[in-house]
């Protein structure tokens, strides 16, 4: 039986995907690299005979692709979530070339999936979706011409993680880190206990929503971190 490889921890998820091309590239890419994790969310209705001409001989991997409503249930089991984007909209969060995002994707596996998160070929991710991450993955460019083909973003992620897992890791964190599951509950019981203190400005509420929960990504929570929190929010919301 052959030994587990830490990338097969490595989840590639694409966010709305127009092009049957471009998943099959992708797809393609991943499986050059030995990853082989792919999620789709909200994909177009193309063709899907297209990714069997895109990533040739791989009816396998094409099957094994798995499709999601919502990116939160795609995301659910993932401890570590970085977003791949060319516009540092989110500079709250730190913005990691692909070579430092495969570092910090590698030393987290042991605690749960890793996801890496690409958004529609033609808008990439949204700011909701880039709430979601602990981390931005930025891919140096010509300033003028920035914006990155899906399939060759995907490639060049994919070929740093593949150098990444032949590196040693550091020792793994003595506490299983939150999911983004968890993570979600708490946003929600957040946002709750924000609204009944009447803490927000109307003008400003989205902003300082993103504002709190960039922080308690960089925080990178425990689980056990993360529901006390919410249980803490909870607690403390007018009966």
């Amino acid at each position: 039986m052959p030994t587990a490889s830490p990338l097969d921890r490595i989840a590639t998820v694409l966010v709305e995907p127009r092009s049957a091309d471009n998943v099959g590239g992708a797809l393609r890419a991943l499986r050059n690299m030995g990853l082989s994790d792919l999620r789709l969310v909200r994909p177009a209705n193309f063709d899907w005979r297209r990714l069997a001409v895109a990533a040739h001989r791989s009816q396998a991997q094409i099957d094994a692709i798995r499709v999601f409503d919502d990116l939160d249930h795609a995301l659910a089991d993932a401890v570590y979530v970085v977003g791949a984007t060319s516009r540092r909209r989110a500079a709250r969060l730190p913005v990691l070339t692909p070579r430092q995002a495969a570092d910090a994707a590698l030393a987290r596996v042991d605690d749960g999936p890793v996801a890496f998160l690409y958004g529609r070929e033609d808008v990439g991710l949204s700011r909701r979706d880039l709430e979601r991450c602990h981390a931005l993955l930025t891919v140096p460019t010509a300033p003028d011409y920035a914006s990155l083909n899906l399939a060759h973003a995907v490639l060049i992620v994919a070929y740093e993680l593949r150098l990444a897992a032949d590196a040693p890791l550091p020792p793994p964190r003595s506490a299983a880190p939150a999911t983004a599951a968890r993570m979600a509950a708490l946003f929600v019981t957040l946002d709750q206990a924000l609204d009944s203190a009447g803490f927000l400005i109307p003008s400003r509420a989205e902003a300082t929503r993103r504002a709190v929960r960039a922080i308690a990504q960089r925080a990178e929570l425990t689980d056990q971190e993360a529901a006390l929190v919410t249980a803490m929010l909870r607690a403390l919301r007018p009966s």
